[in-house]
């Protein structure tokens, strides 16, 4: 049996790219707008929203194709992988994603959202409202999950760090703190899954995208030090610009220096 959708609008952000995606929306501090397509009765469905605080979100992975049965989810056991439906991995059968983000304000057809994990461009199929006493069931486990709590490493930034990252995320860079939290808390030295190598100095720096995290690593405690472009001054002097990025990192660069 066939079914299909159509959706009810599309959601609008800066966060283009899967590496932009937060761990879970309630880790994020980026939003956007959902705006609805021109039915008067999907309008007139959204009337009682005002007052509602939080809205969960079922939308499509419009960027996916495929799936496996397990998958390595950005926290996962060092070695070996999870089966799909014991995750929330966005690769799965249906292509079907469910968000609880924080309702904004309500204009129209736009709904304005923050602490959202959707990328920009994606189909959103129905809204619902979060009912905390029946939504919530803070005792649940997720057995997995439980069993990494040991493993994980303490992530946290210099205040060098931080500037720049809240700098980037004024301009409408990636939120490269979130990166840093999601990759480097579980297994963060794995060469083999992710871009990091020794920085010849007695740290480490990860690659996400065009940019480099630079960090150390000692008794399960992650430090990030700093944040750099990976762009040399010749290639930013470069008009050709593959990622489209290439005016952040001057930005970047022109406050920071290389």
């Amino acid at each position: 049996m066939d079914i299909s959708f159509s959706p009810i609008g599309f959601y609008a952000s800066p966060q283009k790219f899967r590496f932009e995606t937060p761990r879970q929306g309630a880790f994020s501090t980026s939003g956007g707008v959902i705006e609805l397509v021109d039915d008067q009765r999907i309008i007139d469905a959204c009337r009682d929203l005002s007052g509602v605080e939080r809205i969960w979100v079922i939308f499509c992975f419009h960027l996916n194709e495929n799936w496996k049965p397990f998958v390595r989810p950005p926290v996962a056991p060092e070695h070996g992988k999870i089966s799909t439906f014991a995750t929330r991995a966005p690769y799965r059968p249906n292509p079907i994603g469910l968000s609880c983000v924080k309702l904004e304000r309500v204009e129209g057809r736009k709904l304005f959202i923050a602490q959202s994990d959707l990328l920009d461009g994606t189909p959103v199929l129905d809204i619902k409202p979060y009912i905390p006493e029946v939504d919530a069931f803070h005792d649940a486990r997720v057995a997995w999950r439980d069993a990494l709590t040991a493993s994980t490493f303490a992530v946290s930034f210099t205040d060098l760090a931080i500037k720049k990252s809240d700098f980037l995320r004024t301009i409408g860079g990636p939120d490269l703190e979130n990166f840093a939290q999601v990759q480097l808390s579980l297994d963060p030295l794995n060469a083999d899954r992710k871009r990091v190598a020794s920085d010849g100095a007695g740290g480490y720096l990860i690659g996400c995208r065009t940019w480099q995290i630079a960090f150390v690593c000692k008794n399960r405690q992650i430090t990030v030090t700093d944040i750099l472009s990976h762009y040399t001054a010749a290639e930013l002097a470069d008009a050709q610009d593959r990622y489209g990025d290439k005016d952040l990192h001057r930005a970047f660069v022109g406050k920071f220096g290389k």
